[in-house]
């Protein structure tokens, strides 16, 4: 009897043991509930700076935010490594690796949608982190304990792979096979004619970042951009992004990075552009401070601390509770090809694309056409002298609070800036690789100044 008791206990056991898992920490989760968290991710993480810093700081050295606090900060250009812990945490453990296993499981599967969403979000997010620090590793990455010290490649070959993930995504799209998003796609809800648009717009994007590259020419980059925008964005409603219920834990994350706890306020310079230009999107985009009723904007380096409600904020078209993340607009598609174009034929070619990107932020932030209209003629025609100026000047309203008007600052020098008052160096051209990374995975690019110079930022 003793031997059949222990014979059942251990065949019970057996059992027991096989059919164990914890159903919170699943081992095996399908695409459709990988994509949604990654895209909230990219949402909170990469173009805003919900537990981490550097969006944040990218608007401080455009002198778009200003902390309300005595210097030296952020906007005055202090930086240590550890600094960028938690951001290069969000890039590689939290959104790189969890998009790289999203793509290998799509692909295996045969859901090649998923794979080429995957792909672009992929080189969206490899695009951001190589903009702000440079070499990164990649091809040697994510590949767990078999290789914990991966090799950077160079900025040249991450815009390399970027390129080739947005080709393979676009070649994804069209196999059209397997599984298609749906609701749970945070940005497209499944489109993925929308997806490909994306695809090439971004393309676009990263052509032109290397317009005066070592090893390019602007009038070959441009060709390259002009080409991939005819299959881009077409209007407002392809614009890249996430929209917020505002309910409590769904805010946007901009209207977190502007609540009093911040401290951050919107900066003097990008106020007072707006004033000096007569734009009727000021009222649209900035809130008059409480104690004033005025736009006012701090200005950065002070060393002193004014009162919170003397300072203006974003409006709540950007940063109410229930606002929408822009990550990539179409207006940025029309100024992409207006400055391709004005590379290539010319500022009268270029005026009708400049004049589209214009008129459709100012309608999709609510300005009328009569007011858009006299802004425009304000602003006078395009010519050889103001051309780059004005596109990019433009470009920068459109693409308010995203990161990609740092990189248009330093490959074009605008909209022109000069350092702040109590400026630690010149302006940053970069920012620090993280001490994480520093002390784990030491690698010579890590000697690297916040004033030194990208690869392609040659000139």
């Amino acid at each position: 009897m003793l031997s059949f008791a222990l014979i059942t206990a251990f065949a019970g056991c057996k059992k027991y043991i096989d059919v164990n898992y914890d159903p919170n920490r699943p081992i095996d989760v399908k695409e459709s509930l990988m994509l949604p968290p990654v895209q909230m991710l990219i949402s909170q993480n990469i173009n805003a700076s919900g537990d981490a810093n550097l969006s944040v700081i990218l608007q401080q050295y455009l002198q778009v935010m200003a902390l309300n606090q005595v210097a030296p900060n952020f906007g005055t250009y202090q930086m240590f490594p550890v600094d960028m812990d938690g951001d290069w945490n969000n890039v590689y453990v939290r959104t790189l690796n969890n998009l790289n296993l999203l793509t290998i499981k799509a692909t295996a599967n045969g859901n090649y949608n998923y794979a080429a969403i995957s792909k672009i979000l992929t080189a969206y997010t490899l695009g951001y982190a190589t903009d702000a620090w440079g070499d990164l590793p990649y091809t040697q990455a994510f590949k767990g304990t078999s290789n914990p010290t991966p090799v950077y490649d160079t900025q040249q070959q991450i815009y390399g792979q970027i390129q080739r993930l947005l080709d393979e995504s676009i070649a994804d799209i069209g196999r059209n096979a397997g599984l298609a998003p749906g609701a749970d796609d945070l940005n497209y809800s499944g489109n993925m004619a929308k997806w490909r648009k994306l695809a090439y717009t971004l393309k676009a994007r990263y052509y032109m970042h290397l317009s005066k590259a070592p090893g390019t020419t602007p009038a070959a980059q441009a060709q390259l951009a002009l080409t991939a925008l005819s299959n881009g964005m077409e209007n407002n409603s392809d614009d890249f992004k996430i929209a917020f219920s505002g309910a409590a834990g769904a805010e946007n994350p901009w209207q977190q990075n502007f609540l009093p706890g911040t401290t951050f306020v919107l900066a003097n310079t990008f106020v007072d552009n707006f004033k000096t230009r007569n734009d009727p999107r000021l009222t649209k985009m900035i809130r008059p401070a409480v104690q004033t009723g005025l736009f006012t904007g701090r200005q950065i380096g002070l060393d002193d601390i004014g009162s919170l409600e003397s300072y203006s904020t974003p409006a709540d078209f950007y940063a109410a509770a229930g606002a929408s993340n822009y990550l990539v607009n179409y207006t940025e598609a029309a100024f992409l090809k207006a400055e391709a174009t004005l590379i290539i034929s010319g500022a009268t070619a270029a005026q009708p694309f400049y004049t589209e990107g214009v008129l459709r932020h100012m309608e999709k932030v609510g300005v009328s056409t009569t007011d858009a209209t006299n802004y425009l003629a304000a602003r006078g025609e395009l010519t050889s002298a103001n051309a780059i100026r004005l596109i990019i000047e433009e470009k920068s309203i459109s693409n308010f609070l995203n990161p990609e008007n740092y990189t248009d600052w330093r490959r074009t020098g605008f909209p022109a800036l000069t350092k702040v008052r109590n400026a630690l160096s010149e302006i940053p051209r970069r920012v620090l690789y993280p001490n994480s990374e520093v002390t784990s995975n030491p690698q010579p690019q890590q000697r690297a100044k916040i004033t030194d110079r990208l690869w392609w930022d040659a000139n």
